[in-house]
């Protein structure tokens, strides 16, 4: 049975009671979806997606509608959640009914209720890679506040899983979190190129290098590294 909505400081609070260095890092988890889902205006689902190297998998969700979701675009290998983990941004779906970044995964959407979404790259913390995903029914369902407020539990959930001891061992750590940064920056490198070719906006720019990863079937990430090296003159 669904818990009642509770007010974003009430939640906030709720976490904030949390012992970090006693709880287990899934149950922290879990509570941040539920806390997430009952408290930014519009939600209907939550989940929490981690990469681990490039497997992703929901380490906790509110519902069957965000898992299968989610699910759907592990297997497809792209969609807001996996595009918002490896680059750190915070993605909207305003409407899935017009959206051309990700058309496939936004049909599949529409399909199952969704009418909206917000996908937020969690903060890098230690080698934490991965997104807070917030559906909605209606299109439109998040305003700026909405946003930020999905904002404020993604970093919850990464300062989470940095505190949790038994994640992974520490050379582990570095190579994920040096991975992690390098994905992150290569993709900042290839929006600043588009940027400057198209005249166009980062946001812009962002939708352009997924709309390629998409056409040629390559991960974001990869798309990234091919247009920094051609730029530099290191790819014929």
């Amino acid at each position: 049975m669904a818990q009642s909505p509770i007010h974003p400081q009430d939640a906030l609070a709720e976490l904030g009671r949390i012992r970090l260095d006693q709880a287990d890092v899934e149950d922290v988890l879990r509570s941040v979806a539920d806390l997430a889902r009952r408290s930014v205006p519009g939600a209907t689902e939550v989940s929490v997606t981690l990469l681990r190297g490039d497997t992703p998998h929901s380490v906790a969700y509110t519902g069957d509608l965000a898992y299968s979701l989610d699910e759907w675009q592990y297997q497809q290998g792209w969609g807001p959640c996996l595009d918002a983990s490896v680059s750190g941004d915070a993605l909207c779906v305003p409407d899935t009914a017009v959206e051309d970044r990700w058309p496939a995964w936004a049909t599949r959407a529409r399909q199952v209720g969704v009418g909206s979404s917000l996908s937020i790259g969690l903060p890098i913390q230690e080698a934490v890679v991965g997104t807070l995903n917030v559906y909605g029914s209606a299109p439109h369902a998040f305003d700026p506040d909405a946003m930020e407020l999905a904002k404020t539990f993604a970093a919850y959930a990464a300062v989470a899983l940095a505190n949790a001891h038994s994640y992974e061992n520490a050379t582990t750590l570095a190579e994920q979190m040096r991975a992690a940064m390098q994905s992150r920056a290569v993709i900042e490198q290839a929006k600043g190129i588009v940027m400057g070719d198209r005249r166009c906006t980062a946001e812009e720019a962002f939708g352009i290098l997924v709309k390629l990863s998409q056409d040629t079937n390559r991960k974001l990430r990869d798309v990234a590294e091919l247009l920094v090296a051609r730029a530099s003159g290191e790819a014929g």
